[in-house]
């Protein structure tokens, strides 16, 4: 009854949220918002019963309507867990004097991790516990390892937890040598956890009450928090604070930005508390990051990867006591997406993308015009360097995958240029990679732009099957062609599964993320829509045959998508959605808003980006319509995307669209923005939305 708030649910019926009239004026327009009561006042505790009350009826429903699949998600889970090698261990890893991995037992929902001395038997003997994953989890609904940090003389180790998905981590110490606590403990860190000082001082962030890293400070052993200092803090409520060790691990790295500046200052981490040098002052639009470089005999350099002179950034150089005056070491080039580069003593390395494929290359010190690209065995693929963490290296760790490609841990010999596989991710049921097949096709979108799609499917697959659709688009992110256990399970009962490389990522390179933030944001939407549409056309599906899927700032193009063109889908699955974008944009105390605006746009001071947002925010564009069927999910302690969003999404679903498909709403009571922790948890939760994908589309199971 309008003007109650209160929720009603039978096993017939639905939970129907009050309508309680609320409304605000932005730039001369009214906004009405009838459900804003979901938010809880007292966030980000959610204490308020009516909303609690609201959420748990939701839940209800989504079990009742569920309820039916159970046999088909309990198979699923099953099939899926047997695709994972439940003992399993990762390749050994040299730092200092000891060789570090990290293993799971069976069972084990989390790792273990584990080291021994270099030169040691790897018979068991001499293997050190020095982190318990299992045994900190305990019988916790949820548990998170935030950083770890072994101290450089191997003797303390620090690390951090959540454990109940708020992202506000503790802190704690251990001797590794007695296996002790130290008494030190640092509550709601957000932060890397970097040693300084000769190990006796660990540098961190707090999470203010806007979840934002706005400092850095000093922590030292055996002291008081209150004696802890402040090396930084960031006025400015858009930019986060991070800091890092450089790869000679002399310098402490202390750096600052949001989503288009960026600036770093450097200290000796002998003596954290010298004064800071700034690299380069903050100029808007200017992204860089650093790292220093002292090989034997020569002076130190500071190497900076920037975007101020192409926006597919260069790598430069200046002297480290002119870290500002910088000279091009490789150009910026529209061909040749620069995203990162790691230092070693005797080479460095380059990462980046060409059209889209990873692109991994050794570059000399003295030989700048010299390039090595490491060849990989496949024509599409996701690489990247794996852990590398030693500055003297002769031998490169990297990992590697594609679509029909289990992941591959290789070492690259540098002088001889060859690759030794060391691991190749094993699928305990059993996979035959001859089975299937990958193209990558390019889709002219509505604007003529080409857009890149990755495809997998059985050779067997029937044309115009059944078709998973993925995407994200946003922040930059690109999505990698990569391989996935629980992706067979769609695959092998006749979908296509399809990756949609759309604007908003960085999948092309910095032009294809600005096409799609801000002023371009709608190209996200409208690219999504074309490639799916291009499916259809090409005959590897049919309209209604689409089941798409996308989280976060993804599962906010799954809102706009079905707004505009709901009858392509079959299926939609949105994971905690960023749906309420335009009261989100409008509220500064919110955790991310101010950090975000640059990516989305000011809607409290620019009244075109309030109307740009407002035109496609998926909340403010529900419309009495049909609308395909949707599954979503929710987080209640998400600091990123609030829980409210999708709960008032489906409340206006419920309330404007004219079909009777189904509409489930699961919120994480215990849990955030990824879910369930743990790693056969997050399964049930993949079985579930592939079960609601399978009972939506039609598609039997068959085991």
């Amino acid at each position: 009854m309008r003007g109650m708030a209160s929720s009603t649910q039978t096993r017939s019926a639905p939970p129907r949220a009050a309508k309680i009239p609320h409304s605000t004026t932005h730039h001369g327009v009214t906004i009405e918002d009838d459900y804003a009561w979901l938010r809880d006042p007292g966030y980000p505790q959610v204490e308020d019963a009516k909303v609690l009350a609201h959420l748990e009826a939701e839940n209800a429903w989504f079990e009742s309507r569920m309820a039916p699949q159970a046999e088909t998600i309990e198979a699923l889970f099953r099939e899926m867990r047997a695709r994972i090698k439940e003992a399993d261990k990762s390749v050994p890893q040299k730092d200092g004097d000891w060789l570090y991995w990290i293993e799971f037992e069976e069972g084990a929902e989390y790792k273990k991790w584990w080291r021994r001395p270099v030169g040691a038997p790897d018979d068991g003997s001499a293997d050190e516990l020095i982190l318990d994953e299992v045994a900190l989890a305990g019988d916790r609904d949820y548990f998170s390892l935030g950083a770890i940090s072994v101290s450089r003389s191997g003797k303390l180790l620090a690390y951090s937890y959540d454990d109940n998905g708020s992202e506000r981590y503790t802190v704690r110490i251990k001797d590794l040598g007695t296996g002790e606590l130290l008494a030190d403990e640092i509550p709601g860190t957000l932060s890397s956890l970097v040693w300084v000082a000769g190990d006796k001082a660990l540098v961190y962030s707090l999470a203010n009450e806007q979840w934002r890293t706005d400092n850095a400070r000093l922590h030292w052993l055996g002291k008081p928090l209150t004696d802890d200092v402040e090396l930084y803090h960031e006025d400015d409520e858009g930019f986060r604070v991070g800091s890092s060790l450089s790869a000679n691990e002399t310098w402490l790295l202390i750096g600052s930005s949001d989503h288009e500046t960026s600036e770093i200052r450097m200290v000796p981490a002998s003596d954290p508390l010298a004064e800071p040098v700034v690299v380069r002052a903050r100029k808007k639009g200017v992204e860089y990051d650093v790292d220093i470089w002292d090989g034997e005999g020569r002076a130190p350099m500071v190497f900076v990867h920037a975007n101020d002179t192409h926006e597919n950034f260069r790598l430069a150089t200046a002297p480290l006591d002119r870290p500002g005056d910088w000279t091009t070491l490789i150009e910026g080039s529209d061909d040749f997406y620069l995203t990162g580069f790691d230092l070693f003593r005797d080479f460095y390395v380059v990462e980046g993308r060409v059209r889209g494929l990873d692109r991994i290359e050794v570059r000399y010190y003295d030989e700048p015009g010299w390039i090595e690209p490491i060849e990989f065995p496949e024509a599409s693929y996701s690489a990247g360097l794996g852990d590398n963490p030693e500055f003297a290296m002769d031998t490169l760790r990297v990992s590697y995958q594609s679509m029909v490609s289990p992941a591959t841990v290789y070492d690259y010999d540098v002088a001889a240029r060859t690759l030794e596989t060391l691991k190749v991710q094993e699928i305990p049921s059993g996979y035959d990679a001859s089975l299937y097949v990958t193209e990558r096709l390019e889709v002219t979108a509505r604007d003529g732009t080409a857009i890149p799609v990755s495809v997998m499917m059985r050779k067997d697959r029937k044309p115009g099957g059944p078709l998973y659709l993925y995407g994200y688009g946003a922040y930059g992110i690109s999505i990698d062609p990569g391989f996935s256990t629980t992706r067979l399970s769609l695959v092998d009962r006749g979908f296509a599964y399809a990756i949609a490389h759309i604007r908003g990522g960085d999948d092309m390179g910095r032009a294809w993320y600005k096409a799609g933030k801000l002023d371009k944001r709608t190209n996200t939407f409208n690219d999504f829509v074309d490639v799916a549409r291009a499916l259809v056309a090409r005959g590897d599906t049919s309209e209604g045959k689409i089941a798409i899927a996308g989280g976060s700032a993804g599962g906010e193009l799954m809102g706009a998508v079905v707004n505009s063109d709901p009858e392509l889908f079959g299926a939609v699955v949105a994971h905690v959605p960023f749906v309420d974008v335009l009261a989100t944009m409008l509220d500064a105390t919110l955790p991310l808003t101010p950090g975000e605006w640059p990516e989305w746009g000011n809607p409290i001071e620019d009244a075109e980006a309030f109307a740009l947002i407002r035109s496609y925010s998926p909340y403010d564009n529900v419309r009495a319509q049909a609308y395909p069927p949707l599954m979503v999910t929710a987080g209640l302690n998400d600091p990123r995307v609030t829980y409210w969003e999708p709960a008032k999404w489906v409340a206006r679903l419920r309330e404007l669209k004219t079909d009777d498909n189904e509409l489930i709403l699961k919120t994480n009571m215990g849990a955030g923005h990824g879910g369930k922790s743990g790693r056969f948890e997050s399964l049930k939760e993949t079985a579930e939305e592939f079960a609601f994908i399978l009972w939506q589309l039609g598609v039997p199971f068959a085991r």
